[in-house]
């Protein structure tokens, strides 16, 4: 299901000019990622994670990769009603396209596929106390993550709170 939501998802993000034969799945040469992300899409296992006030409902604004080969993302996320700009690093491991993270668990954020031109997949696995999550977030490029339907992102534009439980995307 989770899978579906985010097929639907890439493809209201503008599929009509998809490439198949450019969907990297491996390999990945990550500084063609850097630069402006938007959320489109996420699903999780756990609703309760990523529903509104949700510890891991987060709104993807930018995303640099650093010198040392780890990535910043630059997002947002309610905190107490308030929305919040936040950066963290997630710290490169062995593995290409994989990075860890310490938040509230710990986390593995795995990309699992791109074109690097119009969207990005994350795989996010949280384990905290014994117990995981599995998150999976669609991000697009603002080419394709906006257009006239779909303001150009911010908190208000967001209109953090108001999604259906379970998935998020901006108020059309």
């Amino acid at each position: 299901m989770a899978l579906l939501l985010l097929v639907l998802g890439l493809r209201l993000a503008g599929a009509q000019r998809f490439d198949p034969q450019a969907v990297v799945q491996r390999n990945y040469n990550m500084a063609r990622i850097s630069g402006p992300w938007y959320s489109i899409s996420m699903a999780s296992d756990n609703l309760t994670r990523i529903k509104e006030d949700g510890d891991l409902r987060v709104f993807i604004r930018n995303i640099e990769h650093l010198k040392n080969g780890s990535l910043k993302f630059d997002f947002h996320f309610m905190v107490q009603g308030e929305c919040v700009a936040v950066d963290v690093v997630c710290q490169k491991t062995d593995q290409n396209g994989q990075y860890s993270i310490s938040y509230q668990g710990e986390n593995k954020v795995l990309v699992s596929e791109t074109d690097y031109k119009m969207y990005v997949i994350f795989y996010m696995q949280n384990t905290n106390n014994g117990t995981e999550t599995r998150v999976l977030a669609l991000y697009g490029t603002p080419s394709r993550a906006c257009s006239e339907d779909r303001p150009n992102p911010g908190c208000t534009a967001y209109e953090l709170g108001r999604s259906a439980p379970g998935a998020w995307s901006w108020a059309a």
